[in-house]
């Protein structure tokens, strides 16, 4: 006869930035395209950055996607996402799929949010240095500048 299972050891909590992913993203020749978030997610779903790849072009997230009932891992461009701030997770799920993270602490965590706010505005505002936005546009720059109705 077979007893219960034994039930999983409790993960321990982990600092982890979160995140929106932007409402909508320009994409094509010259940005003049507009897309609803990214392939993944839908435009500001939250994300859990648990790590930063290549000089912080990219991060490692785990987050709800589009299309799957549960939570995912992937990677995305830091351009794609705004919002960072430093939060202690305890669900299960994300930290079964994350692992890891990168961030010792509070203190650390808040530090690399600030460096990553920064550096995703330098790579949106840097993808298309000599094009005009298309008109409208509903890139996050232009919806933050745009005053509320």
């Amino acid at each position: 006869m077979t007893g219960p299972a034994d039930p999983e050891e409790p993960l321990e909590p982990l600092w982890m930035l979160a995140a929106n992913v932007v409402l909508w993203r320009r994409y094509g020749e010259g940005g003049q395209g507009q897309r609803p978030g990214t392939k993944m997610f839908k435009g500001g779903s939250k994300v859990y950055l648990h790590d930063r790849v290549s000089s912080a072009e990219e991060c490692q997230v785990v987050g709800r996607p589009r299309d799957y009932p549960g939570y995912r891992g992937a990677y995305v461009a830091t351009r794609h996402l705004h919002g960072f701030r430093a939060t202690l997770v305890r669900s299960p799920a994300v930290l079964r799929i994350a692992g890891f993270s990168r961030f010792r602490d509070e203190a650390d965590a808040r530090e690399m949010a600030v460096f990553l706010e920064r550096r995703a505005w330098e790579l949106r505002s840097c993808a298309w240095p000599h094009w005009p936005h298309p008109e409208p546009c509903h890139c996050h720059e232009c919806l933050a500048l745009r005053p509320h109705r």
